[in-house]
């Protein structure tokens, strides 16, 4: 399913415009996307919880010469399922 197919699922099943149901879509993006930006945690019972974690720099290999470069520190988001989507899918 990609954006446009989860749009017409939320704006079918809620009801709603495609524009209204967009722009609810692009929310919760956002907010999850606001909160991970300053640390924080989106929990959503039931479905899961989005996170940040750490990557450590380290050093890796160019594929195609084979020298050693340096790869920088990053944030990387995660997300961890809840009990409930692990359920629905078993």
């Amino acid at each position: 399913m990609n954006k446009t197919e989860l749009i017409d699922h939320i704006a079918q099943h809620a009801d709603i415009s495609k524009a209204a149901a967009g722009r609810a879509l692009e929310a919760v993006i956002g907010g999850v996307r606001a909160t991970l930006k300053k640390g924080g945690t989106v929990t959503l019972v039931g479905f899961g919880t989005f996170a940040v974690g750490k990557r450590t720099a380290r050093t890796g290999r160019n594929p195609r010469t084979g020298d050693a470069i340096k790869i920088k520190a990053a944030k990387v988001p995660k997300f961890r399922p809840g009990k409930a989507l692990k359920d629905a899918l078993n």
